[in-house]
């Protein structure tokens, strides 16, 4: 037996080394390397006919840097941006895999309980002032209260780790979070107010929303579909592997930094409710409905002068092979 074994370990090696590279760049420490330690660990990029290659980055400007320099294939990143490119005919497509969670946070012992209660306060924001969390929280306001917020409270932007500190030590009333930060401080007792998928619904959108995916260029559509098509498939899998799988979350937890059981629930939980499950015409619509709702509240900031969203930027793996263009039905 041992020597079948030897025997065959060369053609093993060979066989992953044939397989074409996909190159993927995502942030060091960001939740999708989760996903990527899937991928490897269950060798979903063998099962798909290609060798996952990762890059892990500093920075989303890293990222982007690294994608327009032909440096990797993909990057995790969000479609406002692809759309901003697409403006100045920088032309990538993106694929949906993470929808809008999170949501606002106040201290455990805070008289808010809703948005009406909030007056003259600070609130802690990550991602700045065109965060998009925080675009609809303002939109949501407005609607559901008839309120400004920038009139009652008094924004603090800063990185999102700090915006946990100043939470945990009293000395941030409010924070409006990213959403693996917010399961922290609801695992450590911090009181919601009102999450980000409430907010959405407030506005009238009742379609799971996606914020963040895979883009790419179109060129790599164009020359590499099928392997483009496999990696989202591995990519799906991956993310069905840790939606269904309770023993995978385990092998994984020293990914997720979790300091103690509660918290390591709350990531579990956190990532599970914000996997895109499908994306089709009628999410592609309720995308489009908020993205003029998003660029009304943050201005050219936001869109770079694209007021309106460019349909044809959205792909999801195609049925059998390649990838088919969301808004044409027609695959590649």
């Amino acid at each position: 037996m041992s020597l079948v074994t030897v025997g065959l370990l060369p053609c093993a090696l060979s066989f992953a080394e044939s397989l074409p590279v996909v190159r993927v760049a995502v942030l060091q420490f960001g939740t999708v390397n989760w996903e990527m330690d899937v991928i490897r660990h269950h060798k979903l990029d063998e099962k798909y006919q290609f060798s996952l290659e990762v890059t892990p980055v500093a920075g989303k400007n890293a990222s982007s840097v690294a994608l327009q320099s032909d440096a990797v294939d993909l990057i995790y990143s969000d479609w406002v941006w692809v759309n901003r490119q697409r403006l100045n005919q920088r032309m990538f497509g993106f694929s949906p895999v993470s929808a809008a969670t999170g949501g606002l946070y106040a201290q455990p012992d805070s008289p808010v309980s809703s948005l009406n209660d909030i007056q003259d306060t600070r609130l802690g924001v990550a991602g700045g002032s065109v965060d998009k969390s925080w675009l609809l929280l303002q939109a949501y306001s407005k609607q559901a209260t008839g309120r400004d917020l920038l009139e009652v409270v008094e924004p603090v932007f800063a990185a999102p780790p700090l915006l946990n500190q100043l939470m945990y030590d009293g000395k941030l009333p409010l924070s409006l979070n990213f959403w693996h930060y917010s399961a922290r401080l609801q695992a450590k007792g911090f009181k919601p107010i009102i999450s980000v998928d409430e907010m959405i619904r407030g506005l009238g959108v009742n379609y799971q929303i996606p914020l963040l995916g895979w883009v790419f260029t179109e060129a790599l559509i164009e020359d590499k579909s099928e392997q483009l098509g496999n990696f989202l498939r591995a990519s799906r899998e991956a993310r069905q592997i840790l939606l269904a799988s309770d023993a995978e979350w385990q092998r994984i937890r020293p990914l997720t930094r979790a300091e103690n059981d509660q918290i390591f629930a709350a990531l579990k939980a956190g990532y599970r409710s914000g996997v895109q499950l499908q994306f089709g015409i009628e999410e592609l619509d309720s995308l489009e409905t908020l993205y003029a709702i998003m660029a009304r509240e943050g201005g050219e900031k936001l869109t770079g002068g694209a007021v309106k969203l460019d349909r044809s930027l959205f792909w999801v793996p195609g049925t059998d092979k390649g990838v088919v263009q969301v808004d044409s039905g027609g695959s590649k």
